[in-house]
């Protein structure tokens, strides 16, 4: 069944401390019909000792190439514990925000189109940091609905469904890898993992980031070598998508129009 702004919640996560981002955010969506409800981020610098446990670290480095930052592994339990809420509202889709986000003129009627197609997707990007190799899966009104052989990363703004968050949030710890890393192994988590393009949004963090710092100047990766794991295990992920895609019918993507 088509979904609706009334099956809808929306979410915003954002750390108490970051306050001129919730200004900003808060000023966008005041213009949009969507009510949102504040969630306040886990600062992660603030409860390390704490949230460093629910880390396999050994893994983490492996898998990522680099050094873990808390901020990060905040960033990670603010969106389960979102998912949390959203399954305790008994609403069937939620729209989750971070606050670095910039909304498209065209964003409104992008949710709506999405929504009108719910059948077609289980977790929705509205905006990438990465989006590689799509496959198209048809159009979605005047926007095309794809599927990615490389990595789909950044959880900036995003349409989940219920059943979907059912499905992961068991699978989500203890934590080997970065947030959006881990949602992008769709095919062992077995969802259907799509972005709709041209995306309705962007993001913009004024390269100032509460995980990365200034300039990503807290991204400490590896040596080379040291990488080499994770470089095989990203080159291996590639196959591993297409064979999923491939699958369940995504690829090549089947020409279907939804107005």
């Amino acid at each position: 069944m088509p979904l609706a702004r009334k099956d809808l919640r929306t979410w915003l996560i954002n750390l108490p401390r970051a306050v001129e981002r919730r200004r900003k955010m808060e000023a966008q969506l005041s213009h949009l019909p969507f009510q949102h409800k504040v969630f306040d981020g886990i600062d992660g610098k603030a409860r390390e000792a704490e949230l460093i446990q629910t880390v396999d670290v050994e893994a983490f480095e492996r898998n990522m190439g680099r050094n873990i930052l808390i901020g990060g592994i905040g960033c990670y339990h603010s969106h389960l514990a979102v998912w949390r809420e959203f399954l305790a509202t008994g609403a069937p889709v939620a729209l989750i925000l971070e606050d670095d986000v910039v909304f498209h003129d065209d964003f409104v009627s992008a949710v709506d189109a999405a929504l009108a197609a719910s059948d077609r997707w289980d977790m929705l990007k509205l905006n990438k940091i990465r989006a590689k190799l799509p496959v198209s899966q048809g159009k979605i009104g005047t926007y095309t609905l794809n599927a990615y052989v490389g990595p789909a990363t950044g959880t900036g703004a995003y349409l989940i469904k219920r059943e979907t968050v059912e499905k992961l949030l068991p699978r989500m710890l203890p934590i080997t890898r970065a947030t959006d890393h881990e949602i992008n192994r769709f095919f062992l988590h077995d969802f259907r993992l799509f972005g709709l393009e041209p995306f309705p949004s962007h993001v913009d963090d004024g390269n100032i980031s509460f995980i990365t710092g200034v300039a990503s100047g807290d991204l400490k990766k590896f040596k080379w070598y040291k990488r080499l794991p994770s470089y095989c295990l990203r080159a291996a992920n590639y196959w591993r998508r297409l064979k999923y895609l491939i699958r369940i019918g995504a690829f090549p993507g089947p020409k279907k129009t939804h107005d």
